[in-house]
């Protein structure tokens, strides 16, 4: 029996694909012929899928001998015919296959082996899925704190300029970067504080009344302002603020192999686009803390005067009673490492930035989040450290 027979060439010229059906030693017997390719596998697929391999026999023999070419797509379907087989029961035999199509089967039967073996294996269960999770999240915090730890280091050694070749410091690199982050920030940083400070205030007296003690309003105010407050709602503006900023440039330049072509012409990275940004956000921080705080206080007198009918000359001097030195350092110590935290992770976020627009949103949002996460973290650190030493 002759299947496809009178098949026509293909468009390249190679013979079509034929399967002759034959008895050997009352075994069914199926030669393959010609040339089963991509192009051509689409002549012969009903009449593979129409072989009936049931026809009382334990075994087949396809013979491959007459394959002239064979590529994956005719590989798989004879793996498939074979597959079939082995369902039925019958064992399916290969006689005559070249040394180029034996490899070739090979591999789709283990390719094919692969994925049932997929397949069949059974999903993990939820709690299986959470550890995973929490693995994969613990190496990624060991990679972030391998690469903001070259950052640092790299910072404290100096701009390094050029690779291994002396130092060098771009100061209008460093005093364009603050203008941008410290005296840019300063409209929105004001404003904030002194609407959180007002709020505050309001709140403050508001309870404090019950107890006739609005006066200690200023109190709450000045010690929460001047060590927390200030500090840390500033950092999280300038994280949302520069921080995003920083990740956005660094990584719109790994994009455009910018950062590449630093390394070309002998330029360090880090020294080039990081260490402007830090060194200017370290001295930023500071500066935009101390306007911060001024704004809080003025928002917590105004609200004093009208809401508790506070005089701005009493709130002063009952400020100067509760607050020291000591208060203000407090939250102003806090300012450059918080600095440094925003700067690193931004920088270390920009760089992991792949070659597309999708990875560069998800790095500039996870640039915010680990800033700010990080940040809070910080500041319970150092009042813990405080409260333990009495500071």
């Amino acid at each position: 029996m002759l299947i496809n027979a009178d098949r026509d060439e293909d468009g390249a010229g190679e013979a079509s694909p034929l399967i002759t059906e034959a008895k050997r030693d009352g075994v069914p017997c199926y030669a393959l012929s010609g040339a089963w390719t991509t192009q051509t596998v689409a002549l012969i697929d009903d009449e593979m899928r129409g072989i009936d391999l049931g026809q009382g026999a334990d075994a087949v023999v396809l013979d491959l001998s007459g394959i002239s070419r064979i590529d994956t797509a005719g590989a798989w379907l004879v793996e498939r015919l074979i597959a079939s087989g082995q369902a039925q029961g019958i064992e399916v035999r290969l006689e005559g296959p070249s040394e180029a199509a034996s490899i070739l089967l090979d591999a789709v039967q283990e390719a094919s082996r692969r994925s049932e073996e997929s397949e069949a294996s059974p999903k993990p269960g939820l709690l299986i899925v959470i550890l995973e999770k929490i693995g994969r999240g613990v190496y990624a915090m060991r990679d972030d704190f391998l690469a903001a730890m070259n950052i640092l280091g790299s910072t404290i050694r100096g701009a390094q300029m050029k690779l291994g070749r002396g130092h060098g410091v771009n100061m209008a690199a460093i005093f364009h970067q603050i203008d941008r982050m410290g005296v840019g920030a300063i409209p929105v940083v004001v404003l904030m504080s002194a609407i959180v400070g007002a709020i505050v205030a309001q709140q403050g007296a508001f309870q404090l009344r019950y107890f006739g003690a609005e006066i200690f309003v200023v109190d709450l105010v000045g010690i929460l302002v001047l060590r927390e407050l200030g500090v840390l709602m500033t950092a999280i503006m300038v994280a949302g603020r520069s921080g995003s900023a920083i990740t956005a440039e660094i990584g719109s330049m790994k994009m455009r192999e910018e950062v590449d072509a630093l390394k070309v012409i002998g330029l360090n990275p880090v020294g080039v686009l990081v260490f402007p940004r830090l060194v200017a956000l370290v001295i930023a921080l500071p500066c935009l803390t101390i306007a911060a705080n001024f704004a809080a206080l003025g928002g917590a007198i105004v609200v004093s005067y009208l809401y508790s009918d506070i005089a701005y000359t009493t709130f002063i001097d009952r400020l100067r009673v509760s607050i020291d030195l000591g208060t203000i350092f407090a939250g102003l110590i806090k300012a450059p490492f918080m600095a440094m935290i925003i700067g690193i992770l931004a920088s270390v976020e920009g760089l992991k930035v792949g070659g597309s627009a999708e990875s560069l949103g998800r790095r500039v949002t996870a640039s915010v989040v680990k800033s700010i996460f990080v940040v809070v973290i910080l500041d319970g650190l150092f009042a813990i450290f405080f409260a333990a030493i009495g500071f």
